[in-house]
């Protein structure tokens, strides 16, 4: 990934996104109850494009006014690379399923995407109140504090998380995930497999996790993760060891002193 900042404008740019996304933030935890909210899978789709389209109803114009030129990314759930320029890539509700269920692993996020490399970005808790940035080539932070990943060296000794991109996705990439599980148990501590990607992402960023893998190119779900975690001094690749970008078929983000431990891991089951 790259690690020098684009553009001059990222603290004045980055500032702008934060507050946009904290004023969605409001939004969506307004939104939120402490039980969940419908019964059928139809009612459960329902409310979970309601969140979509509030959210995004708050957020989409004050990105857009903030940098022009950039485009929308307009599929949250879409993968592949995007065409070349600047992009955003948002998830109003990462973490909508379970949002709709009552629990508290959700947040928004907001990624300016340049060339297919992330290169500012911002995760907002709304429940918490705490804010992930990081600026390419600039660091990452939570709040005003500085993130530095673990410095673990023994996969042994690691925390590790997985989990699916979306729901419906091929069975090869279910029996996947499940083999892999299965690889990291044995190789690894302890594995989580949880949605969505990037709250776990944020804890591998700020050390508290080891590492993250994810058999998806779901691009919402990973590119704020990916930029905190190479910010904090992450190695982020594909499952081949190649550096990773939105045109990856696939995904892991670690310590540096585990990641070749646990590509060594993943990668036959690629």
């Amino acid at each position: 990934m790259s690690t020098a900042m684009p553009f001059a404008a990222g603290t004045t740019l980055l500032s702008d996104m934060t507050a946009a996304v904290k004023t969605a933030g409001v939004t969506l935890r307004d939104r939120h109850t402490p039980y969940a909210r419908g019964v059928s899978l139809d009612e459960v789709v329902g409310e979970i494009h309601a969140n979509d389209e509030a959210v995004l109803d708050v957020l989409r114009e004050s990105l857009l006014r903030a940098r022009p030129g950039a485009q929308w990314a307009e599929d949250e759930l879409a993968g592949g690379a995007l065409p070349p320029g600047e992009w955003w890539v948002v998830d109003p509700a990462e973490g909508n399923i379970n949002h709709v269920h009552g629990m508290e692993d959700w947040a928004v996020t907001a990624t300016l995407v340049r060339d297919n490399q992330p290169v500012l970005t911002v995760v907002h808790l709304p429940l918490t109140g705490d804010t992930y940035t990081a600026v390419a080539g600039g660091g990452a932070r939570l709040n005003d504090r500085p993130l530095t990943v673990s410095a673990k060296t023994d996969l042994g000794a690691a925390l590790i998380g997985t989990g699916q991109a979306k729901p419906g996705e091929d069975e090869r990439t279910f029996r996947r995930i499940g083999d892999s599980v299965t690889a990291m148990l044995i190789n690894g501590l302890v594995v989580r497999v949880s949605v969505p990607a990037t709250m776990q992402l944020i804890h591998v960023a700020a050390g508290r996790m080891d590492a993250f893998w994810q058999f998806s190119d779901v691009r919402s779900g990973l590119v704020a993760g990916a930029l905190l975690v190479s910010e904090a001094g992450g190695t982020v690749t594909d499952l081949a060891g190649e550096p990773w970008n939105t045109g990856s078929r696939d995904f892991l983000a670690a310590a540096p002193g585990i990641h070749d431990a646990a590509l060594k891991v993943l990668s036959p089951i690629a």
